[in-house]
């Protein structure tokens, strides 16, 4: 298995995830010209992915799903509560339970609902039958339910959105202060940190800081979070950035 990052953060996601022959990107908040510019960034096409997983409607995760769906006929996934706040109703969309598993092709999907401001969002698990590779971001708050999921992963992608400190002396107002920070707004680096450090992280080969706030945040100081909870080197933890992304990471 591997994972890889178009970019991560506030003005748009998308992740990789490949098993065997099937690629899937979690999804697409870039034009179709700027998609097509990243995965190719990566070594793909868009019309070798074998799907769109989409985690919620926010326009930074799904505003460039429907066109690029679309363009290249790829299948699109996502929760019926996504689905009913989706404005593009001309994509094909496939529901699935963000309670139950499921596979396109050699992947196996496990999906968990997560606390965030959205109809009904999810994050996702991958596994190929030996490995797996979790995908949290865009979370409010740790949960049980949450850490029971990404327990004993291979590798974790993971929001550290902001440092709380950074966003109470910043300058967005106070209620976009209090939706960020709130429990159905974004991790901050102390809360991903807390969550790292009760996982089961023997078998970790990769960990990843993603959705950096670029006002309220710093990679330094996410990977001193994540670091200070795993008792490792603070350049061990790669970073997702906005405009890079993050090239491809093999989980063996």
């Amino acid at each position: 298995m591997r994972f890889a990052s178009l970019g991560s953060g506030s003005r748009g996601n998308g992740t990789l995830v490949e098993a065997g022959a099937t690629c899937v990107l979690v999804d697409c908040g870039f034009s179709v010209a700027e998609a097509a510019r990243r995965l190719q960034r990566l070594g793909r096409e868009p019309d070798t992915l074998a799907g769109i997983l989409v985690t919620h409607e926010h326009g930074d995760h799904i505003s460039g799903v429907g066109r690029l769906a679309r363009r290249y006929r790829i299948p699109v996934w996502m929760t019926a509560g996504t689905l009913a706040a989706y404005r593009d109703e001309r994509a094909g969309v496939e529901v699935f339970n963000g309670h139950e598993a499921f596979a396109i092709g050699d992947l196996e999907v496990h999906p968990f609902p997560v606390p965030h401001d959205a109809r009904e969002p999810c994050q996702f698990v991958f596994g190929d039958g030996v490995r797996r590779v979790g995908v949290l971001t865009d979370t409010g708050a740790p949960t049980d339910h949450i850490l029971r999921c990404l327990d004993g992963c291979d590798a974790l992608l993971i929001e550290c959105n902001h440092d709380a400190d950074m966003l109470a002396n910043g300058h967005y107002p106070p209620a976009l202060k209090a939706r960020v920070g709130g429990r159905f707004g974004h991790l901050s680096n102390a809360q991903a940190a807390e969550l790292m450090g009760r996982l089961d992280s023997r078998r970790l080969q990769h960990v990843a800081a993603a959705h950096l706030s670029d006002k309220n945040n710093t990679a330094e100081r996410a990977r001193n979070a994540l670091a200070g909870a795993l008792a490792c080197d603070a350049q061990w933890i790669a970073v997702a950035d906005q405009e890079q992304g993050l090239d491809w990471r093999d989980v063996r």
